[in-house]
């Protein structure tokens, strides 16, 4: 969603909650149910829930919740570099730093991407912590 045009803060959000519901149903045949980004100065922060796939949420109730656990951590170490690029790509700044952790009881996963700079928006005032220029 390429335009000459700055999108707003809450399109870019969007178009970000999106396209990752969309890498994880790729990736891992297992499409978040709900995915919220927020952006805030130079951070973004992301909840997907519904996050966890059936082969985890399945060790799991089998009482094989470390390998659960394991399988969770490998996945989103492969899914990583991904999720990165998708972000940068979206939002048009760099990705420093990715964060994330996920829950197998709950199946939420958090993601936090430290950005190089803050996203440059149509209504930057929208943007939680933003300094004025």
């Amino acid at each position: 969603m390429k335009s000459t045009e700055q999108q707003t803060v809450g399109q870019l959000e969007r178009e970000l909650s999106q396209r990752l519901q969309a890498l994880y149903r790729d990736q891992l045949g297992q499409r978040p149910s709900k995915a919220t980004c927020q952006v805030f100065d130079s951070k973004v922060a992301i909840v997907l829930e519904g996050s966890v796939t059936q082969p985890e949420q399945l060790l799991a109730e089998e009482g094989q919740k470390e390998l659960a656990e394991q399988v969770r951590a490998d996945l989103d170490s492969a899914l990583r570099p991904r999720i990165k690029q998708l972000i940068g790509e979206v939002l048009q700044v760099e990705v420093l730093d990715l964060l994330s952790d996920a829950t197998l009881s709950t199946g939420r996963t958090g993601i936090i991407a430290v950005l190089s700079s803050t996203p440059a928006v149509r209504n930057p005032e929208s943007i939680p912590k933003v300094k004025p220029s």
